[in-house]
């Protein structure tokens, strides 16, 4: 113990100037948030009243009543309408952006500018919410779900290249170095060395984000392009609050089940490269 001691000493003193400026910054944080807290109104009496508005209009929510079956009936189609939309667009944006992955990956593109270029691009489209694309794509096709699609798409663009990238950046060389002994070219390389490595992982990744945007395209629908959320902002506006819960709970049982199918293929594709390995 003795010896531990006194090869790390800092880890033993009570009280070091390291900790001391490690104390002084979480202290300069905390205030720093309690005086974000304040200018924002959250010690006010705003806070606790919302509180119990919230609690009210909670109450008036219930039970969910989609109010008539023509009603349900508009619910599911556009349901339906939200999840193809958030489909199409995380395919879409996953084929489009797997190459841009390629040329951001420092084991795969050994040119700096190209890699520069490539990242870049992917910065600025995953700088712009999902949101702003909807609005942008709207004025460019007009309303409706494939203006929903287009703008899931460019918005997941970004995101999915960044991702792929780092994901290939992580890859195993071995496989690559052996197709490149072996006489192989740089593309045998990248396609039997690289992608069957990182394809369960990129595979996880749309699987998720497929999830994520069944959620997006229902905000988005608001703005008018095409989905559910038109029809949860119509009710919220007119403050039908039983078809808004019943709508609400609509969303959730739809993304609970995406959850619980893309969980099953995760594990299968796990299952499956480890039986590969084996």
């Amino acid at each position: 113990m003795d010896a531990v001691r006194a090869r790390y000493p800092e880890h033993f003193t009570r009280w070091s100037r390291q900790r001391f400026v490690m104390i002084g910054i979480a202290a300069a944080l905390f205030l720093l948030l309690l005086f974000g807290m304040g200018q924002l109104g959250f010690f006010g009496g705003t806070l606790l009243t919302g509180v119990g508005r919230l609690f009210e209009i909670a109450g008036l929510m219930l039970p969910p009543d989609p109010g008539s079956w023509a009603h349900a009936r508009a619910y599911g189609v556009a349901l339906i309408e939200t999840v193809a939309i958030a489909l199409l667009g995380t395919l879409a944006a996953a084929v489009l952006a797997l190459p841009v992955g390629f040329l951001a990956a420092r084991n795969v593109t050994a040119q700096r500018l190209v890699r520069f270029l490539a990242r870049r691009s992917l910065d600025t489209i995953r700088s712009v919410d999902i949101l702003i694309w909807a609005l942008i794509w709207i004025n460019v096709v007009g309303l409706g779900p494939f203006a929903g699609a287009l703008a899931i798409m460019t918005a997941d663009i970004g995101s999915f290249g960044k991702l792929f990238s780092e994901a290939i950046e992580a890859a195993d060389r071995k496989p690559v170095e052996g197709i490149a002994s072996a006489g192989g070219s740089h593309l045998m390389g990248i396609r039997f060395g690289i992608l069957p490595e990182v394809f369960p992982v990129l595979a996880s990744q749309v699987l998720y984000y497929f999830e994520s945007n069944t959620r997006s395209a229902t905000i988005i629908g608001i703005v008018g392009a095409g989905g559910i959320g038109l029809h949860l902002a119509e009710a919220i506006r007119t403050l039908e609050l039983q078809q808004t819960s019943f709508i609400i709970l609509m969303i959730l049982v739809t993304v609970a089940a995406i959850d619980v199918v893309s969980s099953q293929l995760r594990f299968a594709m796990i299952g499956r490269r480890a039986g590969i390995g084996k």
